[in-house]
């Protein structure tokens, strides 16, 4: 049903059988634009925004590529690119549909990072399409943030484009979900007075996030970290994997365990909710002492936070009418910012963990079981996650300036 017909203008006559929806009311006619940042009043403005002065600059580009990224906005804008394949907890919606999640997306980079950027939902699925696409479209962006592209292909389309491209490639929802979350683990663990290496985590869900929060869980110097799919336990012992699974395997459950999720729990000190479902509180009553409980799923955790609180000492959700939010937007407009700073030519693990480090040390001096970490609208979040990324960049030698 169109707009017009859900949520008619607000000032116009109705027969009062449709009620005003504010979600359509907000979003009509998008929720960005484009605006100049020098004037155009006159001749002499004119001649130098466009002919004859532009030439100037394009020649001198042309002569210094480098040049571009003092001349145009390259230096401060990124791509937000999907195929619509993975929509929030949507699906595969396509990519007209998506455009309302990468608006509002762009809108949130330069609200939180100050960083500008451009929606682009491309009307393909194949991964050689999708990274030739990105790959032509690269030279007017500094960086490439994609975002709800369906695992595995989001797996491979992210290592061939940092391939190809010296700019920073960038999937969100793999890499910002899985820096939010060490980030805030650590502040749990910290509460709860102990350190990662003493903590035994099991991760619920192998898609992009599940996978990259292993990884970035197992670089930061957990204990240990069981994955879990539908089938359970993601073990070297299953004739069933996928290659990333497979790989997956190999470099968790050091423990060697087998089986269900129900029974990694047993013992565990961390749940890692990223796949929807639900829990049995039978199995969640069996975590260790203190736990910490991170479901993530929305709208609907996979544990209740009224159970968890039964049994947990942290609870964080994905949801923001609950304490400690696992937030996105906590993460990705920062480490842009601090990207683009440098001019980076990639995103490095050494600039996850130093992004995830600087999130958690906001509010450090604050902690509680409500607050292990910060809220979007913490002002202090950009600003030091931007510092961490740059300096990371320059310490790992990817910065250009």
């Amino acid at each position: 049903m169109a707009a017009e017909i859900v949520n008619p203008r607000s000032d116009s006559e109705t027969d009062g059988e449709e009620p005003f929806d504010p979600a359509f009311a907000l979003h009509r006619g998008g929720k960005m634009a484009v605006q100049a940042t020098v004037p155009v009043r006159d001749r002499d403005d004119l001649s130098l925004a466009y002919t004859p002065g532009v030439a100037k600059v394009c020649s001198a580009i042309a002569e210094q590529p480098e040049l571009v990224y003092d001349y145009t906005w390259k230096s401060q804008v990124v791509a937000v690119v999907t195929d619509g394949s993975a929509v929030l907890g949507l699906g595969d919606i396509g990519p007209a549909a998506s455009l309302p999640v990468m608006e509002g997306k762009a809108i949130l980079f330069k609200q939180f990072g100050g960083v500008d950027a451009v929606p682009i939902a491309l009307d393909c699925r194949d991964v050689d399409e999708i990274v030739d696409t990105v790959v032509r479209l690269a030279p007017s962006f500094g960086g490439i943030n994609l975002e709800d592209i369906s695992a595995p292909r989001c797996f491979e389309v992210e290592r061939r484009l940092q391939e190809r491209l010296d700019i920073p490639v960038f999937h969100d929802d793999q890499h910002g979900t899985a820096i939010v979350t060490l980030a805030a683990l650590r502040n749990a663990a910290k509460l709860t007075g102990r350190s990662l290496g003493q903590l035994r985590a099991v991760i619920s869900g192998a898609g992009a996030a599940g996978v990259a929060i292993a990884k970035i869980l197992i670089e930061a110097g957990i204990g240990d970290v069981a994955v879990c799919d539908r089938k359970g336990i993601v073990s070297a012992d299953r004739d069933d994997l996928t290659d990333v699974k497979r790989d997956v395997a190999g470099f968790t459950n050091k423990a060697g365990l087998s089986g269900s999720l129900e029974s990694a729990l047993d013992g565990a000190d961390v749940f890692i909710g990223v796949s929807g479902g639900t829990v049995a509180e039978a199995a969640v009553s069996k975590m260790a002492a203190n736990a910490m409980i991170f479901a993530m799923a929305n709208p609907d955790p996979e544990i209740h936070p009224d159970v968890a609180h039964k049994y947990a000492a942290v609870v964080a959700t994905g949801r923001s009418d609950y304490p400690n939010q696992i937030n996105n937007v906590l993460a990705f407009p920062g480490i842009f910012s601090g990207a683009l700073q440098v001019r980076a030519t990639r995103i490095t693990e050494g600039m996850k963990l130093a992004a995830a480090e600087a999130l958690a040390a906001v509010v450090a001096d604050e902690l509680s079981a409500d607050c292990v970490i910060p809220s979007p609208f913490d002002e202090r979040v950009a600003p030091a996650v931007t510092a961490a990324v740059a300096a990371a960049a320059r310490a790992e030698g990817v910065a250009r300036r």
